[in-house]
């Protein structure tokens, strides 16, 4: 049953009305009850979450206001770009110069040094020199490790940046690097790689891969020494990645030592990806005693020992 009450300024009636019938509530559609109960708990809900997202949204820009939350972190990407920027237009005009070098000494080298190039790796450690030493500071280890000037080796190490090349130039050893053919298009840089003797190579080429080896081998048995990156790339996060044997097969197939390196800071300096900045910060070169043995894999695991050890001692996971 439903009571109404209707007031007025003259009288006040209560009237009664029967209750309906079962049928009344059957004919109403089935989300009928459904959206009448829950609507406004919906609406609440909504109004909930506008309040969390407005609150949500004021301590972010708090915090981004905040200076040490941004600014420095922008401050320092800048200053990064701007000595990578530096760096480029310092490498490029002193190669200008020295690619001249270069175009001249080439005929005197392939007559009398066709296969060491003393004078063009000469060259080339000048240039990276004055590209370097602007900006960083190079720490050698172990040099007295290293064979004598005209002695043939295998020289193997880690490969963080695009800055070991320049390092590893540092040390004006005649060493014949491995590259991809796609470099050898650069202007300037690629043909003084050319004039350098650097072994091109296709790395998902297999044949390509052999006819590397073979060249490497070729080199060695004539007195130049080569260098190898065993990882194959590389390293993103800085850890050492598996070694690949062609190195050590070659060191077993022409007699030579094996002399692994340690470069440390050259991924911090400018990480793999980030090529145009320059991180401040110093490199470090370590040259171990070399390894000799007659088991690619023995020689393998032993290089790779050395340089992990090396890093796990600096700080740097393996």
């Amino acid at each position: 049953m439903v009571v109404s009450y209707q007031s007025s300024s003259k009288f006040a009636n209560f009237q009664f009305h029967p209750s309906p019938p079962l049928d009344h509530f059957r004919q109403k559609p089935a989300g009928f009850f459904l959206c009448t109960s829950v609507r406004p708990m919906i609406l609440q809900v909504k109004e909930d979450r506008c309040k969390l997202s407005r609150c949500i949204i004021r301590s972010d820009i708090s915090a981004s206001c905040s200076a040490s939350a941004s600014y420095p972190l922008s401050e320092s990407q800048a200053i990064s770009k701007f000595r990578g920027i530096c760096f480029y237009a310092v490498t490029s005009f002193v190669a200008i110069f020295l690619f001249v070098l270069m175009v001249v000494a080439h005929p005197f080298v392939l007559l009398f040094d066709k296969y060491r190039r003393k004078a063009q790796h000469l060259i080339a450690k000048v240039w990276a020199l004055l590209t370097i030493s602007p900006f960083l500071k190079i720490e050698f280890e172990g040099l007295h490790n290293l064979p004598a000037k005209d002695a043939p080796a295998v020289y193997v190490s880690n490969h963080q940046s695009f800055l070991d090349i320049y390092t590893l130039l540092t040390l004006g050893k005649s060493f014949k690097f491995i590259s991809k053919t796609s470099i050898f298009l650069f202007p300037i840089i690629g043909w003084a790689m050319y004039f350098l003797g650097t072994i091109p190579l296709k790395r998902l080429d297999s044949r390509s891969q052999l006819d590397c080896l073979k060249r490497c081998m070729d080199l060695v048995k004539k007195g130049a020494s080569v260098f190898f990156f065993p990882e194959g790339t590389r390293s993103k996060d800085g850890k050492l990645g598996t070694f690949k044997k062609g190195a050590f097969s070659v060191a077993v197939k022409t007699g030579v030592p094996v002399i692994p390196v340690t470069l440390i800071g050259t991924g911090k300096i400018m990480p793999a990806g980030m090529e145009g900045r320059l991180n401040p910060g110093g490199i470090k070169v370590v040259i171990h005693p070399p390894i000799e043995g007659k088991d690619p894999d023995f020689l393998c695991s032993e290089a790779r020992k050395k340089i992990a050890d090396v890093l796990i001692r600096e700080g740097y996971e393996t």
